[in-house]
């Protein structure tokens, strides 16, 4: 696939036609050859949160990705969540937004890595506050 077929966002706001109040997902990938458009939205809620955050960031980003095939002319824009407790648990739903996203299945072990170490360092610094 040739750079040139690809746009890729991160942190920028997507300007539409109409006012939308959730327009800045975390990583935007558009596919211009195959007309798809990928919203990914990360998300490292407590534990007991995760189906909340889930269902959260897609009824959130919704309407943008209907937003987004009307204005780019796109045959789909899918919201895909990654989401992750700060302890590490993992949904049932991330294998599948893995999937989605043509990534391997194992890469939720690197994602928990980085959660915890993550979470370790927040609360090393508030044990360490003056």
């Amino acid at each position: 696939m040739k750079i040139s077929n690809c746009n890729l966002y991160w942190n920028r706001s997507i300007l539409t036609d109409k006012t939308i109040p959730f327009n800045r997902p975390d990583i935007t990938f558009m596919n211009k050859k195959t007309t798809n458009t990928f919203l990914i939205d990360i998300a490292v809620p407590n534990t007991h949160n995760l189906a909340k955050v889930i269902t959260d960031k897609q009824d959130k980003y919704q309407e943008l990705a209907n937003e987004i095939c009307a204005m780019w002319k796109q045959k789909t824009a899918q919201l895909i969540p990654i989401v992750i407790s700060l302890t590490g648990v993992i949904p049932k739903s991330l294998s599948q937004s893995l999937t989605r996203l043509n990534l391997h299945p194992n890469t939720y072990v690197q994602l928990q890595k980085s959660v915890l170490l993550g979470t370790c360092s927040i609360v090393r610094n508030f044990l360490n506050y003056k």
